[in-house]
């Protein structure tokens, strides 16, 4: 009888350690989603005196604005700064959120969809 390539009991043994490194890598995979799920970023624009804090689920938690930047005369730079530090903290949460999955996947692009 002509052995394919899993065939016998090597190919046997490796599909098995394929199964289990495959749902260790879920394991990992699950928890580095729930640690990115509470984690915050913050981030601050006009030196300060405007700060936004996220979570890692895209969710704008806080958001600080010091009463010395409020100009009734200048509410457009008012909005700007609220944008300019709520988007560069989303930017920096899935930058964070990003690393923390290429160290369970490998750099294999943040996961295999529908895979797990």
């Amino acid at each position: 009888m002509a052995k394919g390539k899993f065939g016998g009991l090597g190919g046997g043994m490796n599909m098995q350690a394929m199964i289990k490194q495959a749902q260790k890598m879920q394991q990992d995979m699950l928890k580095a989603q729930e640690e990115i799920a509470v984690m915050e970023t913050e981030a601050t624009a006009g030196g300060g005196a405007v700060k936004a804090v996220v979570q890692g689920t895209n969710v704008l938690k806080a958001l600080e604005i010091k009463p010395e930047v409020v100009d009734p005369d200048d509410v457009e730079m008012l909005q700007d700064l609220v944008l300019a530090a709520i988007n560069e903290a989303f930017r920096l949460a899935s930058e964070k959120s990003e690393q923390s999955m290429k160290k369970v996947t490998g750099g294999m692009g943040g996961g295999m969809p529908g895979l797990f």
